[in-house]
């Protein structure tokens, strides 16, 4: 049994056919799914899909992208939606300064925000990081602490961060990026990673692998990271489909 750890199947990529996507996973030997929150719509909407089929589950989350939008009765009506059954992660949140498409303040203000509501909660967060290795883990430290239960999804730092991300008690994500043939540098960082670290995630409908670029991803080709990863660490796919399943129900608390 594999687990995709993070993907968005309530993004409108799968309007059209979201129901046979989830069946594809089911036959690809896929026991779980996590759908991540975006957005207070797409948080929603991955509640929905949660409550819809029983080894889907949700996390809540708005993107760094969004903080300029956000308003107080936002934040509000969030705070609510951590109390669904089917939550199991705060996520997916953080700092983007590749893009910028919100300022870096009102990113940094969402961020703390949001991380309190996690402890709070006492849920497992799932970060978004892009440039912005520094302030995430600083931000994450001072509200958090040092010890941190947590994943560092898609992950794309180098050695020095990766190291910091491990002594903090993150567990760390690749997704189908770590197929492609330009990702060696990627491929040498992964094979650092302890194995009762590591979760496995799509993004999808980012990030297709390697036999499938230019076609957009879904859980079900999972495999083919597992697969990937199988080859880096040299172990067979099997361990790594038993191990990083482990890791991925004891971080989220899935049965």
């Amino acid at each position: 049994m594999l687990i995709d750890t993070h993907c968005h199947l309530d993004f409108k990529d799968f309007e059209s056919d979201r129901d046979d996507v989830i069946e594809r996973a089911k036959r690809a030997d896929v026991g779980a799914i996590i759908n991540v929150g975006s957005s207070m719509a797409g948080t929603k909407e991955s509640i929905a899909l949660a409550e819809k089929y029983d080894f889907i589950y949700a996390a809540c989350g708005i993107h760094p992208h969004d903080a300029d939008r956000v308003r107080d009765d936002d934040l509000n009506s969030f705070r609510a939606l951590l109390d669904n059954k089917k939550v199991i992660a705060l996520g997916e949140i953080g700092l983007d300064y590749y893009k910028n498409v919100s300022s870096k303040n009102n990113q940094e203000k969402l961020f703390r925000r949001l991380l309190k509501e996690a402890k709070d909660k006492g849920l497992p967060v799932i970060i978004h990081n892009r440039d912005a290795h520094e302030d995430t883990l600083g931000i994450l430290k001072d509200v958090m602490g040092d010890s941190i239960k947590g994943v560092m999804h898609c992950f794309s730092g180098d050695e020095d961060f990766l190291e910091r991300c491990l002594r903090m008690g993150f567990c760390v994500s690749f997704t189908c990026n770590l197929t492609f043939k330009n990702a060696g540098r990627l491929k040498e960082i992964a094979k650092l990673v302890p194995m009762d670290r590591l979760l496995l995630e799509t993004d999808a409908p980012f990030l297709t692998p390697q036999a499938f670029r230019g076609k957009r991803n879904e859980p079900g080709y999972i495999k083919h990271l597992a697969e990937e990863i199988s080859r880096i660490k040299g172990i067979g796919i099997e361990e790594v489909a038993g191990i990083t399943t482990e890791n991925a129900k004891r971080l989220f608390s899935i049965c």
